[in-house]
């Protein structure tokens, strides 16, 4: 179920379950000023309160490097683990080879499937919730 559904530029943001949920309008060209304004609307959702976010990047058409840069680089704060939903499987591999040499801050995983995403945040919730 949606709790406090907030749509701002070309995203949409609720909460279902305690975690962060995400999407893009559909063929989404992301650049610097979008993912600025996307991290921008993120942290005002997370009041200061780390969440645990299924970013939803489906409907994104393109991503520049300038806007990739700037959300590794201020896009952290406020989160407790990131599942990012991608279209293939391809996408996933590609992602998850990345993400073992860059080592992120806090759990980082990419999926594609919705259902496996959701299951690994809560997984990650609970064992956070354990220490």
């Amino acid at each position: 179920m949606k709790e406090n559904t907030i749509k701002k530029q070309c995203i949409e943001f609720w909460f279902e379950n305690d975690i962060l949920m995400s999407k893009f309008e559909k063929n989404t060209e992301l650049d610097l000023t979008n993912i600025k304004e996307v991290i921008k609307i993120r942290e005002e959702i997370s009041r200061g309160e780390k969440q645990y976010w299924l970013y939803d990047l489906r409907n994104v058409k393109n991503m520049t490097k300038e806007a990739r840069d700037y959300a590794d680089q201020y896009g952290q704060d406020y989160l407790h683990a990131v599942a990012v939903l991608v279209n293939s499987h391809i996408t996933k591999f590609i992602f998850n080879s990345y993400l073992k040499l860059k080592k992120p801050i806090m759990p980082f995983q990419v999926f594609a499937d919705a259902d496996k995403a959701i299951d690994w945040l809560l997984a990650v919730k609970v064992n956070m919730e354990k220490l």
